[in-house]
Order: C-alpha cells, then structure tokens, then sequence
C-alpha cells in the first residue's frame, strides 16, 4: 500500500523567483524598457511551460521577439538566474528526510527545471516529479494532478500538497489531497500543519 507523502510545487514554495531581475538584465541588450520585455514573450509561454515549444525554439523565438543582442548562452543564463532557495523550507524538509517520500508537481519548462535541479541542494530531498513541460498539461487543471497520481503512485488521502496558488489548491483538494496554501512570509503555518499531519498519519 502507498505511503504517506509530501508533493510540492516549486516557485514560492521551495525557491522564490522574480522575474523582473531577467527583465532588467535583458534590457541591456534589447531596444524595450524592462516592463515590456515578458509582456512580449506571452504568446510563446504558456506553450513552452506546457512541452509544445523546445528549449531551442523557445531561445530562439524569445531572442527574436525580444530583439535580444547577446548570444543564446547570455539569454539562457538571463533567463534561469532568477531563482533564491527557501532556507526555512530547506530546513523543514531537511527534518523529514528518510521518514516520508517527496515529489514534485511543478508548471515549468526543462530548461528551468533542469537549472533548479542542478543548482539547489533543496531538491536533494525528492525522489521524482511531474512537469508541465514533460506531462503536456499544467495546473490548475485536474489532468496533470491526475498524471502525477498515476506516475507517482500517490494517493491523494495520504498526500500532503503545498502550492502558493489558490487555483491549484482547489484542485488539489477537490480531487482529496491534504492542501496547505503556502506564503514565503508565514512558513510557521506551513510548519503546524505540516506536524499536525504527520502526527496523524504516521501514528496510524
């Protein structure tokens, strides 16, 4: 029988991002002010985080649109140094470490996944995920928390989700997940629900 797990999502949950630090840095090369920079890539986002679009062809198409003067190295350098690590979550889920399974359910694309995974030690703690990017889906729809079921063999009843967006935590408790909606500035409330569970579960 499944055992109890954590499944997390990733930005603002266990790296915080911002993307206004890409936007400043690639408008040293490109003739847009930096508030006009991602509102030009719109058309092409959705459908690379959702695995319609490569890594190449998404460099590529987003130089283009952006009229970017570096090369595709400086772009995909610009485009992943967005990311700073929780060090509260790399605390919390430190504590939990060899006593419950961790995954991963994240909208991302593989050249940010690929970067995460290479670069924080957070994610040493989790066994696997599932990507938008790699499943075709993304969240808040119910299919790709349904895909990460299967794949994970998870069970939602004894799955713990945490996810910075209602959208997603709706869905995820809908479909009968334990749901925490998490904010970097009150990680104590992760923290007592969190204990809560665990006593629960692994005390049963």
């Amino acid at each position: 029988m499944p055992s109890p797990a954590i499944l997390s999502d990733i930005g603002n949950v266990l790296v915080a991002f911002d993307f206004k630090v890409a936007a400043r840095r690639a408008a040293e090369l490109c003739p847009f002010p930096p508030e006009q920079l991602f509102t030009r890539l719109d058309s092409i986002k959705l459908p690379y985080e959702n695995g319609d679009m490569d890594d190449v062809t998404f460099v590529r198409e987003a130089m283009r649109l952006l009229e970017f003067g570096g090369d595709e190295v400086m772009f995909r350098r610009i485009w992943c140094e967005i990311f700073t690590e929780n060090q509260a979550m790399e605390r919390t889920l430190a504590a939990f470490a060899g006593r419950l399974p961790m995954f991963l359910l994240s909208n991302t694309s593989g050249m940010h996944k690929d970067y995460l995974l290479g670069t924080f030690d957070i994610f040493r703690h989790f066994q696997g995920g599932v990507y938008s990017y790699s499943a075709k889906c993304s969240k808040p729809d119910a299919v790709i928390f349904e895909k990460t079921v299967s794949e994970l063999g998870l069970v939602p009843e004894q799955t713990f989700y945490i996810d910075d967006l209602e959208a997603n935590i709706a869905t995820a408790r809908r479909l009968g997940f334990q749901t925490h909606l998490y904010r970097l500035e009150e990680h104590d409330a992760l923290e007592r629900d969190l204990a809560m569970w665990t006593g629960r579960v692994l005390s049963s």
